[in-house]
């Protein structure tokens, strides 16, 4: 077929057929982040050309450039790749396995699930060490997650079901962290409400390291899993007439989902609509196969991170911007206009 690509791993063993676009496309999204990745590099309050860093990176810089660039900018920008791709991955499998364009884990709780348990942990345990507000993060995701299974359970999980459920929780943990913000000392409501926000302001190499592997695996997983994806897709009655095992498959989509939410929200706190735009874009522009659009969508949020933190480095120097503040002030307009569009359906 004229419009795909052959891949082949031996003889006759393993064979894929990839759209030509989807090569173009993701080699050109592969293109963009890395342009974006070396500008931010070079910018802050001390300005490096992108020469100079690609000098820096491939050895050969200044020992003044590869201080400021690996050890203070650099574990920022990989935070930003990271949690983008981690969002955006989570965002294609929640509109993968709902069937609609306006799920994402941050319209159905998930994300303020892994919120709650965080501000709890800020305000309530230790304000001081952040050394547990990851796994108390990662926690709040997937005890969310499988509260909302539960109480969509009902002879199995459809996904209207977890949409109403879902958008009740996001509802109801946002009640819950304005309470806790609201009875909480003042000196700890700023540091609460930056988190909110979403900000990898003060990312380091432990942060890379630590989700680093949970990123990539849970990535690859998702990867594999495409065509359960895939199949869901089309519907829960055609997917059982396929042989599919759809609630098991929709639980183990789910909680792998929670474990990407979980683990970009323990280090940048909860960036809004990424989860939401990522995979609109990449479906618009390569079509609705899963596995096709998943790398695609995890390039586009990384690029949507590394741009809105960027942006919120340099344009108000000094001050340094929540990165969350940009992707909501692009998200929510976007987000009017898909209810806007899908108001007939």
């Amino acid at each position: 077929m004229k419009g795909y690509v052959s891949l082949r791993i031996g003889k006759r063993s393993i064979s894929w057929q990839i759209q030509k676009k989807t090569v173009l496309y993701t080699c050109i999204g592969l293109l963009l982040t890395c342009i974006a990745a070396i500008v931010s590099l070079g910018m802050g309050e001390m300005s490096i050309h992108p020469l100079d860093v690609a000098k820096v990176l491939l050895g050969m810089g200044t020992d003044q450039h590869a201080l400021i660039v690996q050890q203070f900018r650099m574990p920022r920008i990989l935070t930003a790749i990271l949690v983008g791709a981690a969002l955006a991955s989570a965002g294609a499998i929640m509109q993968g396995i709902l069937r609609n364009p306006l799920a994402s884990p941050d319209v159905l709780g998930v994300s303020g699930g892994a919120s709650v348990a965080a501000v709890f942990y800020l305000l309530m345990i230790d304000s001081v060490s952040t050394k547990w507000l990851p796994p108390f993060a990662f926690l709040g995701a997937m005890v969310t997650t499988l509260l909302l299974y539960m109480l969509s359970w009902k002879k199995g999980v459809t996904p209207l079901r977890l949409v109403m459920i879902g958008v009740g929780i996001k509802v109801a943990a946002g009640a819950l962290v304005t309470l806790l913000i609201t009875f909480s000392p003042f000196l700890l409501q700023n540091k609460a409400l930056l988190w909110l926000t979403g900000s990898i302001y003060s990312a380091s190499w432990t942060d890379v390291w630590m989700i680093l592997p949970w990123v990539v695996t849970l990535i690859l997983v998702a990867a594999i899993l495409a065509r359960r994806v895939n199949i869901q897709q089309l519907g829960d009655d055609i997917a059982s007439g396929m042989g599919s095992t759809l609630q098991w498959d929709r639980f183990l989509l789910l909680i792998l989902c929670s474990a990407l939410i979980g683990t970009a929200v323990s280090v940048a706190g909860d960036i809004s609509f990424v989860a939401l735009l990522a995979p609109h874009i990449a479906k618009q522009l390569i079509g609705p196969s899963f596995g096709s659009s998943l790398p695609l969508s995890a390039l586009i949020g990384s690029l949507i991170v590394l741009i809105a933190d960027l942006i919120a480095r340099v344009a108000f120097a000094p001050i340094d911007v929540p990165a969350g503040v940009f992707t909501s002030a692009v998200g929510a307009p976007f987000f009017i206009y898909l209810l806007y569009k899908n108001r007939h359906q």
